[in-house]
């Protein structure tokens, strides 16, 4: 499906799924680097932020899932918007080029959300939890890939297959976790 008439636009919405692992694995190093080397950060004090940014990383998964890619937009900018966003991966669900999120989008987006955790958490430990978050969304990303392109013989992987797949094919509204389902329980919306 092609979604812009610029062809540079265009190529710039397909993104090969291993890209944003080139992007985002150096930002994660550099920031444990920097955690180490120059805020000296303990490692079970590390440990602990990253693990604490990953598990941000789930709620901030579930509430732009729901919020803004299922937004019920009423003009026809917030429509194309909604279309632009997630949508079009709703229209076509297999695309193996449109599962991972552009860098195009996802950099200015991660950059907001370091600034908005910049000013939530004191210097030192910014970096590690960012990190953790980071890598957070990348399992995000290839969970998401996986469940629509891989084979999956884990009873964990195939859980979260067959709960994503029901997020497309099923009628019910819900189930906006992709690599958990925990804030749907919280929230109640995990349809049964």
């Amino acid at each position: 499906m092609r979604l812009f008439e610029n062809d540079f636009l265009e190529r710039m919405s397909h993104v090969h799924p291993i890209t944003p692992l080139l992007v985002w694995a150096p930002v994660v190093a550099w920031l444990l680097w920097r955690s180490v080397a120059v805020h000296t950060v303990p490692a079970m004090s590390l440990a602990a932020l990253a693990l604490a940014g990953m598990f941000t990383w789930t709620f901030v998964e579930y509430v732009f899932h729901r919020f803004l890619f299922h937004y019920p937009a009423r003009s026809k900018a917030g429509k194309w918007l909604v279309f632009l966003f997630h949508g079009n991966h709703h229209d076509d669900p297999m695309d193996k080029t449109r599962l991972v999120f552009p860098p195009a989008g996802a950099i200015p987006i991660m950059g907001l959300l370091y600034l908005l955790f910049a000013l939530l958490i004191p210097a030192p430990w910014v970096e590690p939890f960012f990190a953790g978050f980071v890598v957070g969304y990348l399992m995000y990303d290839y969970i998401h890939y996986a469940t629509h392109h891989f084979h999956m013989r884990n009873p964990v992987a195939k859980f979260l297959k067959h709960y994503h797949l029901r997020h497309h094919f099923s009628r019910q509204p819900g189930r906006f976790g992709v690599s958990s389902p925990l804030w749907d329980i919280v929230f109640g919306t995990w349809p049964r």
